[in-house]
């Protein structure tokens, strides 16, 4: 093995380092810090709401209907993590971030929001329980991580409350596809049948059940993604309390 030169490897590693370290500038993590503040608070409400809508019911059926307009709002607010990733202020990757954010809008949007018959089903609030828990935590998360003062407990949260939750939100989501398929083959939503103009069909039915196939090979890898993490993030806190 040779010798690095004198002066320029050195240089070059050092330089190398200041660029992985490099984060976003103070303006970028002002923006950040206000985006997960706001987006913390927005489902807080909706957690606030689904309380309320219950004690007052005296029922889990149809609690959607309490946090519709502020699930459609701040789901879709999601949106714009993709486009920090896709602008460098956030360092994901654009193809994974914008997977699991389009799938949700996709749900809220494309399934709940368009056939109205399944917004009464339970599964529907069994996803939404499971986004909101997770989404206060991880957006709690994110802003005492940008402040540089990240409790542990948020950061224990954050990485153990999802091996529950993230099944709870799979299952729902699946269900209240499942429950949508009859209408959807019943009205032909979203479908496009031949003959017409652009010699193109689309089947929303069979698009949906590609959808519900999708998370077969899915939701594993990114469950035990998860899994690695947080044997990665709170493994060695586990260790150090074992030596003390």
């Amino acid at each position: 093995m040779s010798a690095p030169a004198m002066g320029t490897s050195k240089t070059a590693h050092t330089d190398s380092s200041h660029k992985k370290k490099k984060g976003p500038g103070t303006l970028a993590i002002a923006y950040l810090v206000i985006y997960n503040v706001v987006m913390t608070a927005g489902w807080l409400v909706i957690a606030v709401g689904l309380v309320r809508a219950y004690l007052a019911r005296g029922s889990y059926h149809g609690l959607y209907y309490s946090i519709e307009k502020p699930l459609k709002f701040f789901q879709t607010g999601a949106l714009l993590e993709i486009l920090h990733c896709a602008v460098g202020i956030v360092p994901s990757s654009v193809v994974l971030t914008g997977f699991q954010v389009m799938s949700r809008v996709f749900l809220t949007w494309a399934v709940t929001h368009s056939v109205r018959e399944v917004q009464s089903e339970d599964s529907v609030l069994l996803f939404v329980v499971a986004w909101t828990v997770t989404e206060i935590i991880r957006y709690s998360f994110y802003t005492f991580s940008l402040l540089n003062h990240l409790p542990y407990l948020i950061k224990w949260a954050r990485y153990t409350f999802f091996i529950v939750l993230y099944p709870m939100g799979v299952a729902g989501e699946l269900l209240t596809i499942y429950a949508a398929l009859p209408y959807v083959q019943k009205t032909g939503l979203y479908s496009i049948t031949l003959p017409n103009k652009y010699n193109f069909s689309f089947d929303y039915h069979s698009f949906l059940i590609l959808v519900m196939v999708s998370y077969i090979p899915l939701f594993p890898q990114l469950y035990f993604h998860m899994m690695r993490q947080r044997k990665k993030v709170l493994g060695h806190v586990e260790e150090y309390s074992k030596v003390e």
